[in-house]
């Protein structure tokens, strides 16, 4: 499983030029799934992002998670995080899970956020959506469960 997760002041999703939701600040996630994920790669991604210390604390040292900010979280599915661009100029998505298994994948992780309580907001699986965003540093974070970077 891939992520790119970047730290916002806002972020907003349209769908049909209608609203579909908002976050205040803290974190939009973009999230894809690989052919090989499993549980245990959904479960990494999520620690990772509801872990990782990438907000200010008093010191303005990056040292708070968006937990322990309080903020918001808004979950976006992108399967082209697993475009591969080595070989020419169009992106093979040979690794990329298939349509109906990933929204599959993509409702396990959001699951993970539910059963621990915690509040997030989401896109519209598999739509044409327009993603606004105001990035916060820039802070962009990108995670992968394969550990390849």
């Amino acid at each position: 499983m891939r992520a790119i997760l970047q730290r916002v002041n806002f972020a907003s999703v349209k769908v049909d030029k209608k609203e579909v939701s908002r976050i205040n600040k803290g974190l939009l996630l973009f999230v894809g799934f690989g052919k090989e994920d499993t549980e245990e790669d959904l479960k990494y991604i999520f620690k990772k992002v509801v872990n990782l210390r990438i907000f200010e604390d008093e010191n303005f040292k990056m040292n708070l998670s968006v937990l322990d900010k309080n903020y918001e979280i808004l979950v976006v599915s992108q399967f082209t995080l697993y475009g591969d661009c080595r070989k020419g100029n169009r992106p093979s998505f040979d690794l990329s899970m298939s349509s109906v298994d990933a929204r599959e994948k993509y409702e396990e992780f959001l699951k993970l956020f539910y059963v621990n309580n915690i509040s997030i907001k989401t896109g519209v699986f598999q739509a044409d959506m327009k993603v606004s965003l105001e990035n916060d540093g820039p802070v962009t974070i990108q995670l992968d469960s394969k550990r390849t970077y």
